[in-house]
């Protein structure tokens, strides 16, 4: 049988602690929750548990988090580097059909010799 933190049993099966009954003369305080020693150290473990869980993800996320920062300021540094090599594409493309025009009105003109 599945319980919740709220809904104790004994050991016979009876609930541990009756909800209190209002008396129609008097107001009574309510019965404090009992909560045996077994049941409060697993709550204990499981608080224990999620603020170790807290804490590894915040560590993480403040990993992940400098790691982009860094990631970001590689970036910027390499960006007119990158720009520069491209730049120097474009320049050798240029100069490449440049030649290729040039060696091309070359045979041309070879050709035309040898005629």
């Amino acid at each position: 049988m599945s319980q919740t933190f709220w809904e104790i049993d004994s050991v016979d099966g009876q609930p541990a602690v009756a909800a209190p009954q209002p008396e129609p003369e008097q107001p009574s305080a309510p019965e404090p929750l009992a909560v045996s020693a077994d049941d409060f150290t697993a709550l204990e473990e499981r608080i224990v548990r999620a603020v170790e869980l807290v804490k590894r993800e915040r560590q993480l996320r403040a990993a992940a988090e400098e790691r982009a920062a860094i990631a970001e300021s590689q970036l910027t540094e390499q960006s007119p580097v990158v720009e520069q090599l491209r730049d120097e594409i474009r320049a050798l493309r240029s100069e490449r059909d440049q030649v290729r025009q040039r060696v091309e009105r070359l045979l041309a003109q070879l050709d035309a010799l040898e005629l």
